[in-house]
Order: structure tokens, then sequence, then C-alpha cells
């Protein structure tokens, strides 16, 4: 029980470190504002993105936010049946509900758009983005990390059960 109350903290703070950033970017920047923040590595550029990630789906609000929803009802679906007994996942799906919920928030609350502000210096083609993101790649990262591992668990299981029943 404590597990989930502490990914309950973690993915509230996700979220509010998420909007307060933002925040923090539309209130001190003007849109199109470019600053360094960690020299030669990230800067701040605030732009506003209307679409997905690399801006597919550009200007299709509802199309993104009924898919954000099925996501997140497929991510909390998957949370309820599997975190219980795999920490991997609670912690994946904690973070991509978390992240999802802080652009779900700007899509609906800042006419579709969500605020990006981080972008890497020395990779000037990859996409502006904000705390959310980070917070939904690291979460797909895990998930699929959780995958790879549960197949690698259940081919060894197998293997083991071929090999135990060729013994007798």
């Amino acid at each position: 029980m404590v597990l989930y109350i502490v990914a309950l903290v973690c993915g509230l703070a996700i979220i509010g470190l998420d909007q307060l950033t933002k925040y923090f970017i539309v209130s001190s920047f003007t849109l199109g504002d470019t600053a360094d923040f960690i020299n030669g590595f990230i800067d701040i550029h605030y732009i506003h993105n209307r679409g997905a990630a690399w801006g597919m789906l550009s200007g299709y609000t509802w199309l993104l936010l009924l898919f954000t929803a099925a996501v997140m009802i497929v991510c909390v679906v998957l949370l309820v049946k599997t975190a219980h007994k795999k920490r991997l996942m609670l912690w994946a799906m904690t973070l991509v509900i978390s992240g999802g919920i802080g652009n779900l928030i700007d899509r609906v609350f800042r006419e579709g758009n969500v605020v990006d502000f981080l972008h890497f210096q020395f990779w000037p083609s990859f996409p502006v983005f904000n705390v959310a993101d980070c917070a939904i790649v690291v979460g797909a990262g895990l998930l699929i990390l959780y995958f790879v591992l549960e197949t690698v668990k259940e081919a060894k299981t197998k293997k083991e059960q071929t090999e135990s029943n060729g013994d007798n």
C-alpha cells in the first residue's frame, strides 16, 4: 500500500513540476524566445506545439485529446491489472499517466497548445519538449523494458519446462 501512495505522490509531483515549469516559461518568456539553460547542452526555446511528437497531427486537437484519453485508459487498465504484482509496470504507468495528464491539461486549458521549452543544443533537429514529455518517454522506456524482461522470463520458464519434461 505504501508503494502505491509513493507512486501517487510521485505522479502528482511530476504533474505539478510540469505545470510549474510551463507557468514559469509562459510568464517569463515571449513565444519564440530562446535562452541558454545549460550552455552547450540544453537551451530554453519557448514554443507552442499543437500536435504530438515532432508536431505530427498539428491542429487536430480533438483527435489528440481522444487519442490521449484512450492511451490513458489503457494505462490505467494495465496499472490496475498488473501493477500490484509488478513494480516496474507500476512506475512505467505512473510516469506515462502523469506525463499524459500534464500535456492533457495544456491541450484543454491552452487552446490546444502544449507548452514546450527544452531543446538540445547539440541535436538541433530534435523536437522541443517539456517535463511531461520526459515522463512519457521514460515511462514508455520502462514499459518496453518490462515487456522484454517478461518475454525473456516466459521463454526461460518454457525452456525449463521443456527440459524437465524431456528428462522424464
